[in-house]
């Protein structure tokens, strides 16, 4: 199985995504891109080390960086990314499982737990989406 994580930015809960599932699914391959590059995000870095998956080497990327990949599921992560989704010329399923943007979310935030606390809930969400695949991205 083949999944594409899509996300607007590609540095934080598509690369959060992409994490979990190399970790709790070996067998599956995936990759994650954003519909623009934003960079790797440092609070998602951080939150993922801390559940003891590491994230450092990854890479912020948009879908012309991937490799000519068969998607068998193509996940958009948040409403923008699921409104300008690229077409793929395969029989990939557009499937939409939406999460806060923890960066919009701790914007105005001061606190630096108030923030993490933040990205935490997003991972763990994320995480929970991830543990259910393949039944999670069915209808």
């Amino acid at each position: 199985m083949n999944i594409l994580y899509l996300c607007t930015g590609n540095s934080c809960r598509s690369q959060m995504a992409e994490a979990w599932t190399r970790t709790l699914h070996p067998g599956i391959d995936c990759w994650s891109a954003g519909v623009v590059r934003h960079g790797m995000n440092q609070y998602a870095v951080r939150v993922m080390e801390e559940a003891g998956v590491d994230m450092s080497g990854h890479h912020s990327k948009t879908v012309d960086d991937l490799p000519d990949v068969i998607f068998d599921y193509v996940v958009t992560l948040c409403g923008h990314a699921a409104e300008n989704c690229p077409f793929f010329p395969s029989s990939a399923k557009r499937v939409h499982r939406g999460f806060d943007d923890p960066p919009s979310l701790v914007a105005e935030m001061e606190d630096e737990e108030s923030r993490l606390a933040v990205y935490r809930r997003v991972r763990d969400e994320i995480r929970a989406m991830v543990q259910g695949l393949p039944g999670s991205l069915e209808d």
